[in-house]
């Protein structure tokens, strides 16, 4: 297993057991999974990433109101669109957001780190990504 992986799974540990409304878990799988996704990755599994992620950065959902939302595009089958995948997926990784401390300072890290892998997808995903969440009628 690679450090990233490692990392994520010590960092799923840690979330799962933050507890409260917010569900940061949510956020710590969509950005892994985009950050991670290559051209074997199937379409729903990154559209699902990317719409949590952009409902964190652009819309400041929590982890469970984006769980919601993925719940809502869950419920109708069609086939979902490839998003284009950007060379660089952002600065930050698992590995970094495990160098901070437990607490506040982790949640933070957590942030910082969708924001990075949002940036590298949104120049060509964030309108694709809304107008997903329009088609479902999610707001």
């Amino acid at each position: 297993m690679s450090d990233e992986q490692n990392a994520y799974h010590e960092l799923c540990g840690y979330t799962l057991t933050c507890g409260g409304a917010a569900f940061i878990h949510q956020h710590v799988v969509d950005a892994f999974a985009a950050q991670g996704a290559d051209a074997q990755t199937k379409p729903i599994g990154l559209a699902f990433a990317l719409v949590g992620l952009y409902l964190l950065v652009e819309q400041d959902w929590t982890g469970k109101q984006v769980q919601g939302a993925h719940m809502k595009l869950a419920r109708r089958k069609h086939p979902w669109q490839a998003f284009p995948l950007p060379a660089d997926r952002g600065s930050m990784t698992a590995v970094d957001v495990m160098r901070a401390t437990e607490g506040p300072d982790r949640d933070r890290a957590i942030h910082a780190w969708c924001e990075s892998v949002w940036a590298a997808y949104a120049p060509t995903s964030r309108e694709t990504a809304a107008s997903l969440l329009r088609q479902h009628a999610i707001s």
